[in-house]
């Protein structure tokens, strides 16, 4: 038989070799495209969340767990929370306390962590104060409003090391983050308890941090850096995509991961991060690597026991939502971190 006469024979096999291959390969990439979910994440527009989610993006972390990221930019902390509970985005980024709250309300929401860094009282360089306890009589410019977190983390230790009430000892300011670093610049405030990022623009100048929110949480007695902002969403929804909240964790820790260890990681963020010298830009860096989450599991689950303990009885049950004890359904299973490995 010829050369001719074998094309004619094997011709029609390779042609359905060829489709029946060729099928199967759209028939793979259909099924990846179906595995592929949105996650609509509600963000500050110009928050420090953003610096992760760009950089899960740059990395193609999101797509490489199975997630397409929408990011969602918001007004404000309270915009995010009426988007999160108006269905307008998926997750978000709030505390744990806030979660407790909708929790006591009849409201099913989820905390897993995010970071550790939350901020601190900062000092000019060459100011006399050393401890809390020489803040008596001076002027505080305090971010977050009455009821933040840290405020009254710092007022519990004042009662309990100095038995007084930092919001009697000092004179407060409330007002917004910026307007707090600027007043610190021009003199018209001792010091500020203003959030992390702003800390670090202040201390990239030389300024120096009396005290932080974490070193309060350990002198209180609760022991371990406890993540108090977290990603959270709705776990009824977590429940129907475990895919997409799954795949979104993973890929969360593994931007963390990266950030951690690769500098080059970061210069892609320099334009969203607004640093406006390589000292601001390297103190950002180091302040959000210093707040990364390595663990969290039963130890974690109850130092936040006793951080609440601590906010019942300085916040008040209105802080608490009327809750006397951590619920904890609060806190999302997993998975990731895994419990307790260093990232």
């Amino acid at each position: 038989m010829n050369h001719q006469g074998l094309s004619v024979i094997f011709s029609p096999v390779l042609a359905a070799t060829r489709a029946l291959a060729l099928g199967v390969l759209l028939s793979l990439l259909g099924l990846h495209a179906k595995a592929v979910e949105t996650v609509r994440v509600g963000v500050l527009a110009f928050g420090t969340v953003n610096w992760e989610l760009q950089a899960m993006q740059n990395a193609g972390l999101d797509t490489a767990h199975g997630v397409q990221l929408q990011v969602v930019p918001l007004a404000s902390g309270d915009a995010s929370t009426v988007a999160l509970q108006g269905g307008a985005v998926d997750v978000i980024v709030s505390d744990w306390l806030w979660v407790a709250r909708q929790r006591a309300a009849g409201k099913a929401f989820s905390f897993y962590p995010y970071s550790t860094a939350v901020g601190g009282i900062i000092v000019p360089a060459n100011s006399p104060l050393r401890q809390l306890a020489d803040l008596r009589g001076k002027r505080l410019g305090i971010a977050g409003g009455p009821q933040d977190k840290s405020w009254l983390l710092l007022r519990a230790l004042a009662q309990q090391t100095l038995g007084a009430d930092l919001a009697t000892m000092v004179t407060p300011q409330f007002a917004a983050p910026p307007l707090l670093n600027r007043l610190l610049e021009q003199g018209d405030l001792d010091a500020v308890l203003n959030f992390w990022h702003f800390g670090a623009r202040l201390q990239a100048q030389g300024m120096r941090e009396l005290i932080s929110t974490q070193t309060a949480v350990r002198e209180l007695g609760v022991g371990l850096e406890l993540p108090l902002i977290g990603w959270v969403f709705d776990s009824k929804w977590a429940e129907q995509h475990p895919a997409a909240i799954g795949g979104f964790l993973s890929a969360s820790y593994q931007t963390k991961a990266l950030l951690a260890r690769d500098d080059q990681a970061w210069d892609g963020l320099r334009s969203t991060m607004k640093a406006p010298n390589e000292a601001v830009f390297k103190a950002l860096r180091d302040a959000y690597r210093a707040g990364t989450p390595h663990c969290f599991g039963a130890a974690q689950r109850e130092a936040a026991d006793k951080a609440f303990a601590v906010f019942l009885a300085h916040g008040g049950a209105a802080m608490t939502g009327g809750l006397r004890q951590l619920d904890a359904q609060v806190f999302w299973p997993g998975p990731a971190p895994k419990a307790c490995q260093p990232l």
